[in-house]
């Protein structure tokens, strides 16, 4: 496969290196990357760069991103899924919609979130996850994330005990869905965690346009998937020359452009001063 980008639907039980290690074998090359990793228990798109793809996922990875996702209102986990242990529970059935909105409210927007302690934040140099299988206290500090859209789409229904509902959150990067079932649960005094969490859309990536790893994958040329991230144009011999020979060039421009070369993606530059100046650069393309 030439180089491009894969959008693939990931089903539950797979990490995104199992996605990458199969795909690999699938296209029958190891350059293969993905642009921000998915939980076990987790399913939905990954956006994965296959071959000079690769220099693309930089761009990507820290896009804002979409989930819809099971709460359950009613106990606790150590991971804050349905995966961990349950640490404490209690009956959630007194919890109305009303009371459910209102913390969503506190959440949306900018807030400071401490992650899940299970996260894959570096403490000391190792993973939170791995001190805490080690049996290891972790505390990890609040970061600032967005929340632009935090809608319940489901009434409240009742599991035993518990109340489970679905919600639709739009977030930045670095956002933890399970962190914010987490802080739900534990401000209605019942406690919280995922059930179930599905990523639909990462930047202006779809999971529509996502197919299953078990079916042949859908390549997005890199001239096609740059035009989802930045404004392009066509550059002339002389520019594209430049751009190959390390040097920069005079376009107007207010932020990261794409530029293309006989409509084949050249290069992505960004502004430095008056001038532009390679980030990622695809040399094969122009043939001078």
């Amino acid at each position: 496969m030439p180089s491009a980008l894969v959008l693939i639907d990931k089903q539950q039980g797979w990490t995104s290196h199992d996605v990458v290690a199969k795909l690999r074998g699938i296209l029958g090359t190891r350059k293969i990357g993905h642009a921000g990793t998915l939980d076990p228990m987790a399913t939905g798109l990954l956006v994965l760069g296959v071959e000079g793809g690769t220099k693309l996922l930089q761009f990507i990875s820290g896009s804002d991103k979409q989930y819809i996702a099971t709460i359950r209102l009613g106990a606790s986990t150590q991971t804050d899924d349905a995966e961990g242990e349950i640490l404490s529970s209690t009956s959630a059935v007194g919890v109305s919609a009303e009371q459910i909105d209102a913390e969503i409210a506190k959440l949306t927007g900018e807030i400071t979130q401490v992650p899940s302690s299970v996260s894959a934040i570096k403490v000391h140099g190792k993973r939170a996850y791995d001190l805490v299988r080690e049996g290891k206290e972790v505390e990890l500090k609040g970061r600032q994330v967005t929340v632009t859209k935090f809608l319940r789409v489901s009434d409240p229904r009742r599991v035993g005990e518990y109340l489970d509902f679905e919600v639709v959150v739009d977030c930045s990067s670095g956002t933890y869905i399970r962190a914010l079932a987490r802080d739900i649960g534990a401000a209605l005094g019942v406690g919280g965690h995922l059930t179930e969490l599905r990523r639909t859309k990462i930047g202006n990536f779809d999971l529509a346009n996502a197919t299953e790893i078990d079916k042949r994958p859908v390549a997005i040329p890199l001239s096609e998937a740059v035009l989802m991230l930045f404004p392009a144009i066509e550059l002339s011999f002389d520019q594209a020359q430049d751009i190959v020979h390390g040097k920069r060039i005079s376009l107007e421009a207010s932020g990261m452009i794409a530029t293309t070369w006989n409509s084949e993606l050249l290069a992505v530059l960004e502004p430095v001063g008056t001038e532009l100046k390679s980030v990622v650069v695809f040399p094969e393309v122009f043939n001078a």
